[in-house]
């Protein structure tokens, strides 16, 4: 009867030639040849010692480990039940496909309540992404994992765990920090990115109320609809620049920054001689006469605006590739 609840097999197999003790009194008896070739830990056991034991788990847990060695299958509710003693003996035995399997069903089942066995449970079976979900919870919910009594063992019994996960949880804030970081200035970049753009076209083509002295601006003409509200603020923000009577003190904060503006231009323009934006040239050659080297933040402004400015047409031309194809 034992035999029938694990050997649900296909195969004709002989009559059994070994016992496995458990925790019970009852041995299992079990094929040698099938334990050698699931396992090569159990290999060296038939190996040497013609006896093989296994104890510490439930006797369920052992019957639903050899079903898997016998025909490559768990029952979900063996899965549910002996996930985590699966995950140990596979681990132990050397069983991958089924470790492989325990780690996935446990990490679908973990919550705040057992996060931190299963953590401690997946360090001690090398399971890595078993460990990140851990990890993963315990960053997301770490104020109500907190309240469990898995917690207060660990914080009694293994406080180098507890300072080992709280180092980890300090390190992933700074990650997001950082990350927050990138983000936030990339956003910049991409703005001033799409600024340049918009002197281009400004001083190219012309808008509604501002453009090139060759170019007639048509009346009535519909708000530009590429840059939206960043192409009207530019228009004033030029006008003003033109007719601000502070400009030439220094006093003017909107004055400076659009001098800044023209600068930034300058920097990642690659045609001074044929560009039609105001004091283009003007200030590439200043800069080449002074011989002047641009501060070490200016120069990753500069790189930052020119290689998000590529990006962009870069995203552009590929869309226009694929609107193309329809």
């Amino acid at each position: 009867m034992v035999m029938d609840t694990f050997m649900n097999t296909t195969r004709v197999l002989p009559e059994p030639d070994i016992y496995l003790y458990t925790s019970v009194s009852t041995p299992i008896p079990v094929h040698a040849s099938i334990l050698v070739s699931a396992s090569p830990v159990l290999e060296n056991m038939v190996m040497s010692h013609k006896i093989i034991k296994i104890s510490g788990v439930p006797y369920r847990a052992v019957i639903a480990f050899l079903r898997f060695l016998y025909s490559f299958r768990c029952t979900e509710e063996e899965m549910e039940k002996y996930g985590m003693h699966l995950l140990v003996l596979s681990h132990v035995y050397m069983v991958a496909e089924l470790k492989r399997r325990c780690a996935k069903q446990v990490g679908e089942h973990v919550t705040e309540e057992s996060v931190v066995d299963v953590l401690q449970l997946s360090r001690l079976c090398d399971a890595p992404d078993l460990y990140l979900k851990c990890v993963k919870l315990l960053d997301e919910r770490f104020m109500k994992v907190e309240r469990t009594e898995g917690w207060q063992f660990l914080q009694h019994h293994d406080p180098q765990l507890e300072l080992d996960i709280l180092s980890l949880l300090d390190q992933n804030d700074n990650r997001k920090k950082r990350l927050m970081k990138r983000k936030k200035q990339e956003k910049v970049y991409m703005q001033l990115s799409e600024a340049m753009e918009c002197i281009e076209h400004i001083c190219t083509e012309g808008c509604t109320n501002v453009g090139p002295y060759d170019v007639e601006l048509r009346k009535g003409r519909e708000p530009c609809t590429k840059f939206g509200d960043t192409c009207q603020g530019m228009q004033a923000l030029i006008q003003h620049f033109a007719t601000c009577t502070m400009r030439n003190s220094g006093g003017c904060m909107r004055c400076k920054r659009m001098w800044q503006l023209f600068r930034l231009h300058s920097s990642v323009c690659h045609h001074h001689d044929s560009c039609k934006v105001p004091l283009c040239r003007q200030i590439e050659l200043k800069r080449q006469q002074e011989k002047k080297k641009d501060d070490g933040r200016w120069r990753l402004l500069v790189r930052k605006v020119a290689s998000a400015k590529a990006m962009s047409s870069l995203f552009l031309s590929n869309t226009n590739c694929e609107i193309n194809k329809f």
